[in-house]
């Protein structure tokens, strides 16, 4: 499997406002994503069980080429800019996916 490219992103928020005001945040990133980014297969935001100050993204794309795509979109540029005030803290795994099934694109 040489198609796809994927990460994960863990955000911790500063507190519950904070966390409030960031899914807003990135219920107006998705709309975009949603419309003008066929090359992304897969974007999902994530509580973990018992952690609500932490958001997990799970992103994929259909290669390298989508992934830049993504990060050049006035709303991906949009997103990046306004996170950071609400953030405690953030790591992020790149991955590259070496067999695996995905869903068909629409």
């Amino acid at each position: 499997m040489t198609d796809g490219y994927g990460l994960v992103v863990r955000f911790t928020l500063r507190d519950e406002e904070a966390a409030a005001a960031f899914d807003q945040l990135c219920a107006t990133t998705l709309d975009g994503i949603k419309r003008d980014e066929p090359g992304t297969l897969t974007y999902v935001v994530h509580v973990p069980v018992d952690e609500p100050l932490v958001r997990v993204f799970y992103e994929l794309y259909a290669d390298q080429a989508a992934f830049a795509a993504h990060e050049a979109q006035p709303h991906t540029k949009y997103f990046l800019n306004e996170r950071e005030q609400y953030l405690a803290a953030v790591e992020v795994t790149f991955l590259e996916a070496i067999n695996g099934k995905v869903a068909a694109q629409q």
